[in-house]
């Protein structure tokens, strides 16, 4: 009891007036609670960089029709203009080489954004690093709006693919650093929540407006995004890594709320920080047992995330809508992106229920399944006409797997990226699991091609085999973090 005392005495002198109600910890009027609304708000604020990137992502899906060779009467049916003339907002006509280039800016843009927006973080913080990562965003939409040749379009496309890396990166940082264990990982999953609300917003405004109009209309989300981060506070943990623990307070105290134990918080994570010490090298990261475990499991996750194949599906169920003489491709990809978000905003609601262990595993052994039933398919109707007569299966089994990859492997591994490591490598660690996310992207779209040439089953066998490993993986070495404080999950990780 009184330890307890001399504690609130301490905290409460390091941060000025006992009676400030910004500072004052209320637990000495014996009221303690917490909120959880304002964590939410600073959630959704950071994570308006993933709906900019969303939104990134799926932006060529709508553009390239207006803007590829032969397709000038495209933009003529899009805008209601049945002149003859060319229209201003078609200068620019791409071949398919240059659509190749345009769309593979972004993955090597978000290279050069993840690789140094972890050490970044560390050196000015989590919110500074989003502010300056969130003008890349602005710089490129505004580029992309007024863009008049493809070099233009290069450009815009590289500027967007950093910021892109980027948030990738400090998003999940942010979020894991200022969440309660309770909700850390419903907090964790908003940011593939808001990628698919930012790839549906593309879907949908984008079959009825000019691109160049879709792309000023989407720069207004990274100008939110940055009025925003003038409202949100720093991390509590980055800021006492600065050994600012009066702005630490502040900052527990806006975001968990007034009513909140800012002192045992506080002392909880300065305990964590102790155990670390100062920010960490590479060569920390890897002889840490803890951090070296929890940097395999990132990776693998990240790996599996992208060998489920899912941008090969999503290519393959655009050629399935395509051959249909009776389902519209436009009406198809916006209820599959309507699909995407509503079972992505359920395995936030379910994340803290089921735990992300058994999510997986479930999302992995049904995209199994389905991409073995997509491989079956598509042999059978290399050698046979029966596949006439189960026409309807590729469709079931893609919206199957979408279902599945949105309650698991779509959100989790960004979640738990953000929980696996201590503050002292956290930044260097996310960084390079975001860039293996980002080389596992151009090698699956790569590898793709290479063993679409020896059939079109190939691939889904491919990776229905990876998920296969996948689902062993979880089920033999991963462990729930459901609920686990940093300590116990590092306890985990170490062996103990």
């Amino acid at each position: 009891m009184v330890a307890t005392e001399e504690l609130k005495t301490t905290v409460s002198q390091e941060d000025g007036d006992s009676r400030n109600p910004i500072t004052y910890d209320l637990l000495q009027e014996n009221q303690s609670k917490t909120s959880k609304t304002r964590q939410y708000v600073a959630a959704m604020i950071i994570c308006l960089g993933a709906v900019a990137a969303g939104t990134a992502l799926s932006w060529t899906s709508p553009v390239f029709p207006q803007i590829s060779a032969g397709n000038q009467s495209f933009l003529n049916s899009t805008t209601g203009d049945t002149s003859n003339s060319t229209s201003n907002e078609n200068d620019i006509l791409l071949t398919d080489s240059q659509k190749t280039l345009v769309g593979s800016m972004l993955p090597f843009g978000a290279l050069f954004g993840a690789l140094p927006s972890g050490y970044i973080a560390d050196r000015i913080g989590r919110r500074s690093t989003a502010m300056v990562m969130d003008i890349p965003f602005i710089l490129a939409w505004i580029t992309l709006s007024f863009a008049n040749s493809v070099g233009w379009l290069y450009l815009g496309r590289f500027l967007i693919g950093i910021a892109t890396g980027s948030f990738c990166v400090v998003a999940p940082m942010y979020i894991s650093e200022i969440a309660e264990t309770s909700i850390r990982g419903s907090l964790g999953t908003l940011f593939q929540l808001l990628l698919t609300i930012g790839i549906l917003f593309i879907y949908v405004v984008g079959a009825f407006v000019t691109w160049k109009t879709l792309s000023m209309l989407c720069l207004i989300i990274p100008i939110l995004l940055l009025v925003g981060l003038f409202i949100v506070p720093e991390t509590p943990v980055y800021l006492l890594k600065r050994g600012r623990r009066s702005e630490a307070n502040r900052a527990l105290k806006w975001l968990w709320g007034d009513y909140c134990n800012t002192s045992n918080a506080i002392q909880a994570i300065q305990n964590d920080l102790d155990q670390t010490g100062a920010d960490a090298s590479v060569k920390d990261l890897f002889s840490n047992r803890a951090s070296r475990n929890g940097m395999v499991i990132s990776v693998l996750l990240m790996v599996f995330q992208q060998f489920s194949g899912i941008n090969a599906v999503i290519f393959f169920m655009n050629e399935i809508f395509k051959s249909s003489s009776t389902i519209d491709p436009k009406a198809c990809t916006i209820v599959v992106g309507a699909v995407q978000v509503l079972m992505t905003l359920a395995s936030s609601m379910l994340i803290e229920k089921a735990g992300r262990k058994i999510l997986l595993i479930f999302s992995s052994t049904i995209m199994t399944v389905c991409l073995a039933m997509l491989g079956a398919y598509n042999t059978i109707q290399r050698h046979t006409d029966v596949s006439q007569s189960i026409g309807w299966l590729p469709l079931l089994c893609i919206v199957l797997f979408i279902v599945s990859f949105s309650v698991g492997y779509g959100p989790i591994p960004w979640m738990m990226m953000g929980e696996l490591f201590m503050p002292d490598v956290k930044g260097i660690a996310v960084s390079l699991s975001v860039m293996m996310n980002w080389v596992c992207v151009c090698l699956v779209t790569w590898l793709f091609g290479v063993l679409n040439a020896g059939g079109a089953d190939v691939p889904f066998w491919f990776f229905s085999a990876w998920m296969g490993v996948a689902t062993a993986y979880v089920a033999i070495a991963l462990q729930e973090t459901k609920g686990k404080s940093a300590s116990q999950i590092q306890s985990w990780l170490s062996g103990r």
